[in-house]
């Protein structure tokens, strides 16, 4: 009983981390870098979008996504 707490636990973690993740994504290729909210590191004076970091960040939050959805299916053997 206690393993599929703990594995629920580790899923929503998981699952919260790669939707943060999505939408700093979204942010970063969606908003001016001057106009940018300080956490995620503003550029003054420029114009330009941080296309890298918002790429990395839609693939980090992908891959996370997609593992809490393999933890979510998985189904450990039942012993006989």
């Amino acid at each position: 009983m206690r393993a599929v707490t703990a594995q629920r636990a580790l899923l929503v973690l998981i699952a919260l981390v790669g939707v943060l993740a999505v939408i700093v994504g979204v942010i970063y290729l969606t908003v001016d870098a001057k106009s940018l909210p300080s956490i995620l590191g503003q550029i003054h004076g420029d114009a330009a979008h941080r296309t890298l970091r918002g790429i990395v960040a839609l693939i980090v939050g992908g891959v996370l996504l997609f593992g809490a959805a393999g933890l979510a299916a998985y189904r450990p053997a039942r012993p006989r």
